[in-house]
């Protein structure tokens, strides 16, 4: 059990390393608040209706990180 431990201890040792993980976890929490910001104008309550009614839009919506039903900004630039 202290293997993984000590490996996520290294990671924090190596001055590099440490810059880029944090770097890295500090744009998923910029993106997850992003995330909650609606675009102007959407109607929220029919576009959920959507989502729920169709299973296909469901399955998009989770590979969207849920940006679809919720038509936040971050879903106007994220696509495949």
């Amino acid at each position: 059990m202290s293997k993984p431990l000590d490996s996520i201890k290294h990671l924090f040792r190596i001055k590099e390393l440490r810059r880029k993980l944090l770097f890295t976890l500090f744009i998923f929490v910029i993106f997850r608040f992003i995330a909650h910001i609606p675009v102007p104008g959407v109607d929220l309550v029919a576009l959920k209706q959507l989502f729920n009614s169709n299973q296909l839009l469901g399955m998009l919506d989770i590979f969207s990180g849920g940006t679809l039903a919720n038509f936040s900004v971050m879903a106007l630039g994220l696509g495949p």
